[in-house]
C-alpha cells in the first residue's frame, strides 16, 4: 500500500498562500510522499498545467493517486445533470493523461426537500453514462462517501451494483461515515471488495465549550476534523483489513480539521506510516 496526501487536505494553504498544484507537489515531496491526489478545483490553467505536473511528477518520481471531480447528480433538469456528466467525463480524460486510473466522483448532496430515494436513478443514470468511457479508458470511477445524502455504504454498494459496471468502485472515506451515524469499522467490511481508493481522514465529536466551525451529521450533531488517530475511527481495524483483503492502492490522507494543516498533514503521514508497517 502506497501514501499520498489529498490536496484538499491543504485547502487552507491553498486559499491563503495561492498556491499552484506545483506548489502543493513540492509541500509533498518535502515529506516524501509515493504520490498525490489532485482536485479539479485547483487548476488556475489547466491544459497549462497539466505539462509542467507531469514533467514533475516523473522528476520527482511520484505519481498522482486519484484525479478529484466534486459532481453532483443530485440536480432537477436533464440539463443540470448533463453537465455534472461531462465533469466527470473530462476527468477521466484528464486522469489518463495524468497516468492515474482513479477518478475519485460524488453522487450527490441533499438539495431542498430531495431525498436519497428522489435522487438515486438521477446518480445511477449520470455514472452509467460516464461508465462507458471509463470502461474504454480502463479508468475507475471512484465513489466517495460523501455529504449527506448517498454517505452510507449500503447506499454507495447499491448504487455500485445499480450501475454494473467493472470500473465504477469505492473511495472509501474512513472519517465521513461518522456524518451519517454508521460505524466504519462496519462500512469496510460491507465495501471491502470494492475499494480502490482510500481517504485516511478522522473526526470527533465538538465539545460544548468549543467555539470553532465544525461539520454537521445527518443528526445535526457536530463534529472536528482530527489529526487521524485522534478522533473516532479505528484506523488499525481498517488498515489490518485493507492488509488482509490485499488491497494495493493508495492510503490518501485527507485532512479537514482546524489546526496548521502542513504540520497536521505531516503528522498524519507519519501515523499512516507506522499503521502501514504495523
Amino acid at each position: 500500500m502506497k501514501i499520498s496526501v489529498s490536496m484538499y487536505s491543504l485547502h487552507k494553504v491553498v486559499n491563503k498562500e495561492n498556491w499552484t498544484v506545483l506548489d502543493f507537489i513540492d509541500y509533498a515531496k518535502s515529506i516524501s510522499l509515493d504520490g498525490v491526489e489532485l482536485l479539479d478545483i485547483y487548476w488556475k490553467d489547466k491544459e497549462a498545467e497539466i505539462e509542467q505536473v507531469k514533467r514533475v511528477l516523473e522528476d520527482e518520481q511520484m505519481i498522482v493517486s486519484a484525479y478529484d471531480v466534486t459532481n453532483n447528480f443530485v440536480k432537477e433538469t436533464a440539463e443540470e445533470r448533463k453537465q455534472q456528466g461531462e465533469k466527470v467525463l473530462d476527468g477521466i480524460r484528464v486522469a489518463k493523461q495524468l497516468g492515474t486510473d482513479v477518478v475519485r466522483v460524488f453522487c450527490g448532496d441533499l438539495n431542498g426537500e430531495l431525498t436519497y430515494k428522489d435522487g438515486q436513478n438521477w446518480i445511477v443514470e449520470g455514472l452509467k453514462a460516464c461508465a462507458t468511457l471509463a470502461e474504454e479508458e480502463k479508468i475507475y470511477l471512484a465513489i466517495e462517501n460523501h455529504g449527506l445524502l448517498a454517505g452510507k455504504s449500503e447506499q454507495v454498494e447499491e448504487i455500485i451494483q445499480k450501475v454494473n459496471s467493472p470500473y465504477v468502485k469505492s473511495t472509501f472515506d474512513t472519517g465521513n461515515f461518522l456524518l451519517v451515524h454508521e460505524e466504519p469499522t462496519k462500512a469496510f467490511e460491507r465495501l471491502k471488495d470494492k475499494i480502490v481508493h482510500v481517504h485516511f481522514k478522522d473526526f470527533r465529536k465538538k465539545r460544548k465549550d468549543e467555539n470553532i466551525p465544525a461539520f454537521l451529521s445527518v443528526k445535526e450533531e457536530e463534529l472536528i476534523g482530527t489529526v487521524p488517530g485522534d478522533g473516532q475511527v479505528d484506523l488499525d481495524y481498517i488498515v489490518k483489513g485493507l492488509k488482509n483483503a490485499n488491497y494495493g492502492g493508495f492510503l490518501s490522507v485527507e485532512y479537514e480539521g482546524p489546526d496548521d494543516p502542513k504540520t497536521s498533514t505531516a503528522e498524519a503521514v507519519k501515523r499512516l506510516r507506522d499503521l502501514r508497517e504495523a
